[in-house]
C-alpha cells in the first residue's frame, strides 16, 4: 500500500491546495487499512478512526475522497445527510447507502467491507429540532452511530454487510463554527514557553475541539466516532484559476482533448482562466462554479464546430469577447 507521502503526491495531481488536509487524510487512510489488514490477519477487533472534513462548499472534500478511493482501488459511495434528515425511514435509507457500496463492489461483500462511505452536509444534522416530514438531526446522528462504529447490517436478499472495516468520512461547511472556536479558545489557550515550537502550538490552537462540535450541535457520541478532523480552507482566486489548468483531469485538459479528437486545436489565453476564477470567486461556491462558467464559454464553440470541418484552431483571448475560429490553412506555423 502507498505511504502517506505517496498518497499526497497522487492527490496533488488532482486536488489543488489543502496541503494540511491532504496530509491528515492520507495518514488516516493509510493507518486505517493497516489496522484492517492486521485485524484480518490476527483475528483481532478493529478500533477504527473515522474522519470529519470541515470546510466551505466547493473546496475539494468530495473530490479528495473520490481520488483516494480510486488510488486505493476500494469501492466508494457518497450520501447526503440532508436526505437522511428528510426521511422518516432513516434505517432504510442507511441500508440503501450500504447496498450501493455492495453494488460498487460488484456484489463482492468482502470488497465492500473495505470500502469508503462519504456522508456530506453532516453539519445539517445539528440539534435544531425536527424537519417537516423527516427526522430530527439528533435522531439521524443516533441512527448512524452503530454502523460508523461497526455492526452487521442486513441487506436485500438476506445478505449481511459488516461495517466494522468500512471507513466513514463525514464532511460539512459548519458555518458559524469559527465563532464557537473563538469563544471556546478564550480559556485554556495554549501559550508558547521557552524552547516550545510556536508552529506546533499554533496548529494545536487551531484544532477543532470536541466541545466546539458539541456547541455546534453534534452529540458527544457522534463526535466520538469522528476522532480525526481535517480542515479545508477557502479557495482564493489564484487557486481557482489553478484548478482550471493544473490537475490531470482539469477542465482545460478535458476540452482540449475533446476538440483534439475532432482535429481542432484549442488555445485559451491565461487571462481567461483568471476571469473565470474571478466570477467563480464572486459566486462564493468555491470550485463548484468553475464548470458552469467554463462550459457556458465553450457551448457556442461546440455548437458551431460540427458544421464547419474546415476549422482547425480555436483561440479564446477573453471570456468577454468572441473566440477566433481559424481555418486549418490559417493556423500559425509551429
Amino acid at each position: 500500500m502507498d505511504t502517506p507521502s505517496a498518497l499526497v503526491r497522487h492527490l496533488d495531481q488532482y486536488v489543488i491546495g489543502q496541503d494540511d488536509a491532504k496530509k491528515t487524510i492520507a495518514v488516516a487512510v493509510h493507518t486505517h487499512y493497516r489496522k484492517v489488514d492486521k485485524a484480518q490477519r490476527d483475528g483481532a477487533d478493529l478500533t477504527k478512526s473515522n474522519v470529519l472534513l470541515i470546510g466551505p462548499t466547493g473546496t475539494g472534500k468530495t473530490l479528495l475522497c473520490e481520488t483516494l478511493s480510486r488510488r486505493l482501488g476500494v469501492p466508494f459511495v457518497t450520501a447526503s445527510a440532508t436526505s437522511l434528515a428528510q426521511t422518516r425511514f432513516v434505517n432504510d435509507e442507511i441500508e440503501a447507502i450500504l447496498q450501493r457500496l455492495v453494488d460498487k463492489a460488484q456484489g463482492d461483500i468482502d470488497r465492500a467491507e473495505r470500502g469508503i462511505v462519504f456522508i456530506d452536509e453532516i453539519d445539517k444534522l445539528r440539534k435544531t429540532g425536527e424537519a417537516a416530514g423527516g427526522s430530527s438531526g439528533e435522531s439521524v446522528q443516533h441512527a448512524l452511530l452503530k454502523i460508523m462504529e461497526g455492526a452487521p447490517v442486513k441487506l436485500a436478499a438476506g445478505r449481511h454487510l459488516n461495517t466494522a472495516s468500512i471507513l466513514f468520512i463525514c464532511g460539512g461547511a459548519f458555518v458559524g463554527l469559527d465563532n464557537i472556536m473563538a469563544q471556546s479558545h478564550g480559556f485554556g489557550f495554549i501559550g508558547a514557553g521557552g524552547g516550545d515550537s510556536q508552529a506546533i502550538l499554533d496548529r494545536l490552537n487551531r484544532r477543532v475541539k470536541p466541545t466546539d462540535l458539541f456547541a455546534f450541535g453534534l452529540i458527544p457520541e457522534f463526535t466520538g466516532r469522528l476522532p480525526i478532523v481535517a480542515n479545508f480552507g477557502s479557495l482564493d482566486r489564484a487557486a481557482l484559476a489553478r484548478i482550471l489548468t493544473e490537475p490531470r483531469d482539469s477542465l482545460a485538459n478535458q476540452f482540449r482533448d475533446l476538440l483534439a479528437a475532432a482535429g481542432v486545436e484549442l488555445a485559451i489565453y491565461p487571462r481567461v482562466f483568471e476571469q473565470i476564477a474571478e466570477l467563480a470567486f464572486e459566486y462564493k461556491t468555491g470550485a463548484r462554479s468553475l464548470r458552469g462558467v467554463f462550459e457556458e464559454m465553450m457551448t457556442p464553440i461546440l455548437y458551431v464546430l460540427p458544421d464547419h470541418p474546415e476549422i482547425g484552431r480555436v483561440e479564446i483571448a477573453s471570456l468577454f469577447s468572441p473566440p477566433r475560429l481559424l481555418p486549418r490553412a490559417q493556423q500559425p506555423a509551429g
